[in-house]
């Protein structure tokens, strides 16, 4: 996006944790064979939000910058480190569009979790190499679940998510909201971009996701409010008539108001920097 709305996750942050679905267990672990990972170097997470990235590979690196431009995102980041007892990251309030400015350094690594779509894609992808080390990486991750095969559950319905977004639109309208305008449109597939940048040839990797995930009704209500389509303040003063609705909805899908989330395997494409290349960030 070129125009940065600042209030695209207004009121979203207190949710993200515990609505999201997390990524693979060994998510980490994966990154850390494929590209060789040892403890040191550095790591750039660009639209980190509450730092679900950040936070989970801080071990795996001296120093980690999480970079958002959302103050409330960085806060919660920053309360969930200190939670933890970690100390290496640092955190970054600014957009992916503005690193060539930020004379961040140089990193082994540079990951986006499910934030890439808002950017100005080739345009941060090429800061974003400008800044790698060469042998380096750009990562983005993701949830896959068209077409992945979906495992055993625990017993419990799925979320019904065609119906609750039937409701959204019956408050926000079937176009899909962003702050004060609409989300932009998917675009191109992401290796496509890559092509027309300086990466070598991105590679796809799929981690199995977690099959056990079960959520509670609050749970759910939590997952929509921290997206930016369905953050609160979108609806206004018929927020409680809104929850109360979700509520009636989930709980004639599941009386016990349970449910198997399965936000399906986690994706990983990644990019390489070839070795041997002068870096251009000094």
């Amino acid at each position: 996006m070129n125009d940065y709305d600042p209030t695209i996750y207004r009121g979203t942050a207190a949710y993200y944790v515990r609505g999201r679905p997390p990524y693979a267990r060994t998510l980490a672990d994966t990154l850390a064979t494929e590209l060789r990972l040892d403890g040191g170097g550095r790591l750039l997470d660009v639209g980190c939000g509450p730092g679900i990235l950040t936070v989970e590979l801080a071990d795996r690196f001296n120093q980690v910058i999480g970079l958002d431009p959302d103050s409330e995102m960085l806060a919660e980041g920053a309360r969930r480190a200190a939670e933890a007892g970690i100390d290496n990251i640092r955190w970054v309030q600014a957009r992916g569009e503005d690193i060539p400015t930020l004379d961040l350094g140089t990193f082994k690594l540079v990951t986006f979790g499910q934030s890439f779509h808002w950017t100005d894609r080739e345009q941060v992808a090429e800061a974003v190499y400008d800044i790698i080390e060469p042998g380096g990486a750009l990562v983005l991750i993701s949830h896959a679940h068209v077409g992945r095969p979906q495992p055993a559950g625990p017993g419990y319905p799925l979320i019904p998510h065609e119906a609750i977004h039937t409701i959204i639109d019956q408050y926000l309208g079937a176009r899909r909201r962003a702050g004060q305008g609409f989300a932009p449109a998917p675009g191109e597939q992401y290796e496509e971009t890559l092509a027309r940048t300086q990466f070598d040839t991105p590679r796809r990797l799929f981690v199995p996701g977690r099959p056990d995930i079960v959520r509670n009704i609050d749970d759910v209500l939590a997952n929509f409010f921290s997206m930016s389509f369905a953050a609160p303040h979108l609806f206004g003063d018929r927020r409680a008539e809104f929850e109360a609705d979700i509520r009636a909805v989930l709980t004639q899908h599941s009386p016990n108001g349970l449910f198997w989330d399965w936000p399906g395997d986690t994706e990983i494409l990644l990019a390489g920097k070839p070795k041997g290349v002068r870096d251009a960030a000094r």
